[in-house]
């Protein structure tokens, strides 16, 4: 093989390299904004849930206050 077919060999070689590593960058950008996406969701539906609990919390304890008060005045019933 010539000096000249080397030459022309390698620098196929190198483009061949740079290529797939072009390649691969592009996927690996595409990969990570899905990912950044996907978290940025995460953390939209974890921050709706919090909130989603925070409201049940506070309907839960004014259902039992609400049962505390009637079981009261059902013990004052039971009593006369």
């Amino acid at each position: 093989m010539s000096p000249a077919e080397q030459e022309n060999d390698s620098l196929s070689s190198l483009e061949d390299r740079i290529q797939r590593a072009v390649q691969m960058v592009t996927v690996l950008r595409q990969e990570r904004e899905a990912a950044v996406q996907e978290a940025a969701e995460a953390k939209r539906e974890a921050a709706l849930l919090a909130e989603e609990v925070k409201t049940l919390q506070a309907e839960r304890k004014q259902v039992r206050s609400r049962i505390e008060k009637l079981l009261g005045q059902i013990d004052q019933l039971s009593a006369s």
